[in-house]
């Protein structure tokens, strides 16, 4: 009885070669590949669209009750900024084909393709163009915020928000062009499958640069001492990180940037199991770790130990095997765990530990590329390093000291102390618990 009722639809797929092939259209070899990607692209965009939510929740959990309602807008404004200014110039800033492409700064907004396009007049060598706008989008906007949650609790908005436009816009593009727009360091051979260098520490330069401009909150070091700031809600800050988690798996899943083969989609599984596994293990070898040094595990250490954990694996998520994952990402919060204090010792105010998360093992995992894929050198990783090290750092320098030095980027005092709810916004995220 299934048979029978089956029939009529065997009979109308059987049919569908044959009207595709009519009138020198393009077969299904040629249609596949380029549906496959295309619906790659727009799963793993939304998946790391999803990120934007962890980022919020992550920074919302980790500062102080009277300055949620600031990060949570400065997550809403970064991300929209970033939408429209790699639509305005740098979507193709950063895929100019040549070096002379960026340098001439040619401003041309994104163009998509028509509505109802046919599959005559589409370009089937890859995906669409919408698609792939769409998914690189994703990837600049968890740049910026990075940034945010670094220099939380003591950063106006606005100056925060102009050099978003500009990392956005122009220096992401121009440094991720050199690798995944055909630049130098791809001709070179360096390796950063999904951005450990060209994402994640591109956020933490950034982020390390204004810190050092901005200078500690109130109070953070004083005496000689470290003085706990503790976050308002680890509950959220949890629940930020099992997003951030999800999301990873679109991050660098849809990195394979294919998905019209055997071997693609099965290399796209390969890359979930091995993120999950470098997650996984540095969140334990966090927990491990601040059991033995202070004799009770930490939670912020804990969330934390699992992003660093992503963040290595997403050099190369690819090729190494699940035992390869699990002992790169336990490098990942092996770092976490000792980077935090070190960066205390430089009286460097992270907030969220963004810079220990994003630019440290991020180099760990741009650095460990070499053990699992026999194309990339140590040499040519540690020159792409130091390539976005020096112009990400240099340029971000650059714009902090000018906004400081023309609009002032730090909150005064009072306003640092009653909160940046009510200073900078006029409202509180929990005005129920407040004073009064």
């Amino acid at each position: 009885m299934k048979l029978m009722k089956s029939l009529p639809l065997v009979a109308a797929l059987t049919a569908l070669p044959t009207v595709a092939l009519a009138q020198d259209a393009p077969g299904f070899d040629e249609i596949g590949p380029y549906i496959m990607t295309t619906l790659l692209f727009l799963v793993g965009g939304f998946l790391v669209f999803w990120m934007a939510a962890g980022f919020a929740m992550l920074e919302a959990g980790l500062v102080r009750g009277k300055n949620v309602a600031m990060q949570l807008i400065k997550n809403m404004a970064l991300f929209s900024i970033a939408g429209i200014m790699y639509w305005l110039v740098g979507f193709n800033l950063m895929y100019p084909g040549d070096f002379n492409g960026y340098l001439a700064f040619n401003f041309v907004p994104t163009v998509l393709e028509p509505v109802g396009l046919s599959a005559t007049d589409a370009a089937l060598d890859y995906a669409s163009v919408a698609s792939d706008f769409f998914f690189q989008l994703m990837f600049v906007a968890a740049t910026a915020s990075i940034v945010s949650g670094a220099l939380a609790e003591r950063i106006k908005l606005w100056p925060f928000l102009i050099f978003v436009v500009v990392l956005t816009g122009i220096m992401y593009p121009i440094s991720g062009s050199w690798q995944w727009g055909g630049g130098f360091l791809s001709e070179m051979g360096f390796s950063d499958f999904a951005g450990s260098t060209v994402v994640h520490s591109v956020g933490g330069w950034a982020a390390l640069a204004g810190a050092i401009i901005l200078g500690p909150r109130i109070g953070k070091y004083k005496d000689g001492r470290v003085n706990p700031m503790p976050g308002s809600n680890l509950a959220l800050a949890t629940l930020g990180t099992f997003i951030l988690w999800l999301g990873w798996f679109g991050f660098n899943g849809g990195s394979q940037l294919a998905a019209g083969t055997v071997g693609d989609i099965t290399d796209v599984g390969r890359i979930f199991a091995n993120t999950n596994m470098a997650a996984s293990a540095g969140a334990v070898t966090a927990l491990i770790l601040t059991q033995i040094m202070y004799k009770k595990p930490d939670l912020t250490m804990v969330l934390n130990g699992a992003l660093a954990g992503l963040v290595s694996i997403t050099a190369e998520p690819l090729a190494p095997s699940l035992f390869g994952a699990l002992w790169i990402g336990a490098v990942g919060g092996v770092i976490v765990v000792f980077a935090v204090p070190m960066l205390d010792k430089f009286k460097i105010d992270d907030v969220v530990g963004a810079i220990p998360v994003h630019l440290i093992a991020g180099i760990w995992g741009t650095i460990a590329v070499v053990f699992y894929n026999s194309d990339a050198s140590i040499v040519t990783q540690l020159t792409g390093i130091v390539a976005y090290g020096v112009f990400t750092f240099v340029a971000s320098l650059i714009l902090w000291v000018v906004l400081k030095g023309t609009m002032g980027i730090r909150v005064s005092e009072e306003a640092e102390i009653n909160g940046l709810d009510v200073s900078e916004l006029g409202m509180e995220a929990y005005p129920e618990f407040s004073k009064g």
